[in-house]
Formats: structure tokens, sequence, C-alpha cells
């Protein structure tokens, strides 16, 4: 049984801080400037609505997987309670979500680097890639450790910029924007600066921003103790939200008005320059490049594990299914990392929209993937009442917020139909899925 041989060599430390890295993503650091500049300080709270929603998703996907210790992935209970080619369509698709998310991270790397060096994006991203492909094909655990340190930077750096925007508001600071105050939130043409549409628009950015909660279900084959460490990560995942999203936003939306952060740069690296610390903005660029590597690295991690059990269901090469001697499923790391290189070739063909455009599709193919967890688990209430009852990790308020939360799903997708910039995206998407289908009719028959 190859998948056994899977190590369980993700300790809780790890299984932490890779959900900490999952819920801090390159969408804050770099894609929360497009953000801000769409809806202003109301920004705020599409932070809010998008991460409560998806607590419940984790909330039933940590149910899901306890429930069965022989779970590896969400494909699994998608299979069994939708139909197999639940499992398929979502294997892919989630397979497909991170190539996206991975190649938008390689391409916020090339755009980090312009802060010191002028040479091309593609450089430091096929760089960097090359890098992370070395590492993790060693051992899980050098993942996990990378993982660990990655976090730690970005956590450190979103305390440390909370702490002192926080002594900046206290001590009336003045910037060359003005004086540091909490008025910034509203003074500039209040909450809603740009009105409803605005604040609507904004949503595809937040969504990418939250893509990679879902990590600690994809790590439950090599996490040492699941039973103890997947809800521990999963329950803090609130207090996250309101410390590294809500915290950050009001720190940064306090210091500068909301119309003056620019949507192409960081507004991390924005704060520290107007703070007067020129070598703090050179850090903070620091941060948001390791923040956009880590997410990279996590990137090669899920979409390896996710073909190597779509080989191991035969639902893929079997070759994907292959372990090395360090019980890494090397061929598909190799796979996916050269799949993600194309990612520096759109940086190159298009350089000015390469991130928006993979973050859209990102953003619907991770709702597809977050929409069949709170399918599965309504199947699952349905079907295994006394599974449920005796879980030791219930999911809250089921069903009813399951189908709330898909109402919310569905409603995002109108507001990218809406919005000019993400329609052709969104439009393009479901090409991926026919195709999937397609694939999955003709395998069945043979």
């Amino acid at each position: 049984m190859e998948q056994q041989q899977l190590k369980r060599d993700l300790k809780n430390r790890h299984v932490q801080l890779i959900a900490i890295g999952g819920t801090i993503g390159t969408g804050l650091f770099l894609g929360s400037g497009k953000a801000i500049a769409l809806a202003g300080p109301s920004i705020i709270f599409a932070y809010l609505i998008v991460g409560t929603a998806l607590f419940f998703v984790m909330r039933a996907l940590g149910e899901l997987l306890l429930s069965n210790a022989g779970y590896t992935s969400f494909t699994d209970f998608a299979s069994e309670y939708i139909g197999p080619w639940a499992g398929y369509i979502t294997g892919w698709t989630y397979w497909f979500c991170w190539i996206m998310t991975a190649m938008a991270d390689i391409i916020a790397v090339g755009v980090y680097t312009h802060y010191w060096f002028d040479i091309p994006q593609w450089v430091p991203a096929i760089g960097c890639l090359v890098l992370l492909l070395i590492l993790n094909l060693l051992t899980v655990k050098l993942f996990g450790e990378l993982e660990f340190w990655f976090a730690l930077i970005k956590v450190i750096t979103i305390v440390a910029l909370i702490v002192i925007g926080l002594i900046m508001l206290f001590t009336g600071f003045q910037t060359s924007s003005g004086t540091v105050t909490v008025e910034n939130l509203w003074a500039h043409g209040g909450l809603f600066p740009n009105g409803l549409y605005g604040f609507l628009m904004a949503f595809q950015m937040v969504v990418f921003a939250f893509v990679g909660v879902e990590l600690v279900g994809v790590s439950a084959a090599e996490t040492a103790n699941p039973k103890k460490n997947i809800p521990s990560a999963i329950n803090k995942i609130p207090l996250r939200i309101l410390l590294f999203y809500v915290g950050a936003l009001f720190v940064i939306l306090c210091i500068n008005p909301w119309y003056e952060m620019s949507a192409s740069s960081s507004p991390f690296v924005q704060v520290f320059t107007l703070a007067g610390i020129p070598i703090a903005a050179g850090i903070i660029n620091f941060v948001v490049l390791t923040s956009a590597a880590s997410a990279g690295n996590s990137g090669l991690f899920s979409t390896s594990r996710m073909l190597f059990n779509l080989g191991n269901n035969k639902q893929a090469s079997p070759k994907f299914a292959k372990l090395n001697k360090n019980s890494v499923p090397s061929n598909a790391l190799v796979v996916s990392a050269i799949v993600v290189s194309a990612g520096a070739l759109l940086t190159k063909l298009m350089p000015e929209n390469a991130f928006s455009v993979v973050t859209t599709i990102s953003a619907i193919c991770f709702i597809w993937v977050w929409s069949i967890i709170l399918i599965s688990h309504i199947i699952y209430k349905r079907k295994n009442r006394a599974l449920h009852e005796a879980s030791i990790f219930k999911a809250p308020f089921t069903p009813f917020v399951n189908y709330l939360v898909l109402a919310f799903f569905a409603f995002l997708l109108v507001v990218m139909f809406i919005s000019e910039a993400t329609r052709t995206a969104l439009l393009l998407t479901p090409i991926w899925f026919i195709i999937l289908m397609i694939i999955y009719k003709m395998k069945r028959k043979n």
C-alpha cells in the first residue's frame, strides 16, 4: 500500500504554522492593495465576512476528515458521499487551483524582487521555484520546517506592523500624508467611499487572500496525532483572521488614507516608508517576498499530494503514486513544478495583468472545492447520523450554515460576473470542468 508509506512527520508546531501560513497568503501582502483601492475602509468587513464563511467550511472539513481514519484528503469523502465523479473532478480541480495559486506566488516573487533589482520578473520566479522543488524532494519534515519558519516570519512582521501602527496612532504621528488617526477610516468618503459596488468588487481579491486555509486537510495523511492537531489548528482560525487581517488592515488604514494606497504594490511596504523608516520598508519587502515563497512552497506540497492521491486512486497515472526513498511523491512534485513554471512565462507575456488573471481563476476553482466540502458534509450528516453524534469535532449550526455559505459562494460568482475585471476568467473557467467531465466519462467507458 503506497499510501501507508507517507510518513507522519508533521508535528503539532508544523501543523499550527502550516495553518497560519495558509491563512496569511500573498493576497494579504500584495492583493490587499488592490482590494483597498476598490473598497476603501469597508475592506475590513469583506475580510470578516469571507473569513467567517471559511471557518465553517473548515469545521465541516475537520469533522469529515476525523470521521474516517482512512481519509487522506477531501477527494476521498467527496467520492464516498457525492460520487466518484466528484472525487475525480475535485481532486484535479484542487491540483489546478494550487497550480494557479503557485503561479500567482512566483509572479509575486518577481514583483517583489524589483524593489532591489531591475531584472526581468521571470528570472527570480524560476530561481525560487527550482530551490523550492529541490527542498521539497528531500523530506516532508523539511517542508514542515520551511513552512514553520516562513509562517513565523509572517506572524512576527504583522505583529510588528500592528504594534508600530498602534504606537503611531496613540502618539498622533505625522507622516507625509498627514496625522495617523482612526478618523482616516471614515474621513475620506466614509467607510464605503466607492459605494456598495466598490465593496463587492473587492471580494475576488479577498477570496484569493484566504486560499490555502484548507491546507491542513491535505496534510492530514502526514500529520502526527491528527485527532488532536487538526481541531486545534482549525479552532484558532477566527483569532488569526481577527489579528492578521482585521488588525493589520485597521492599522494600515489609520496610518494612510485609503485613496493613497497603490493598487499595484504592497500596503505593508508603503506604511513603513511613510513611517520614515526606509530600511524597514526593505525588511518588509523581504518578508512579503518570503510570504510569496511560502505560498509557492505550499502550492508544490499540495499539488504533489493531490496528484499522489489521484494516482493512488487510479484517477491519474500510477507513476504519480510512486514515492522516492524519502517517502516523498517525487514524480508528482516534478510534474507540478514544471506546470507552475508556466506562470513565469505568463509574467513575460503579460507582466501587468498576470497576477489579476491567475488570482481570479484560482478563486473560482477554490470556491468549487470549498462547496464540495460543504455538500459532502450535508450528505454525511444525513446518511451517518450516528457517526455525526459520536464525532469529537462536530461542525456547528449544520446543515443550515452549510446552505448559507453555499448561497454566499453563489453570490460571489454573480459578483465576479458583474465585474469586467473578472468576467472573462469566470466565463473561461467552466471549460476546465467540461474537459474534466468528458475525460472522466471516457475513462469510465474504458
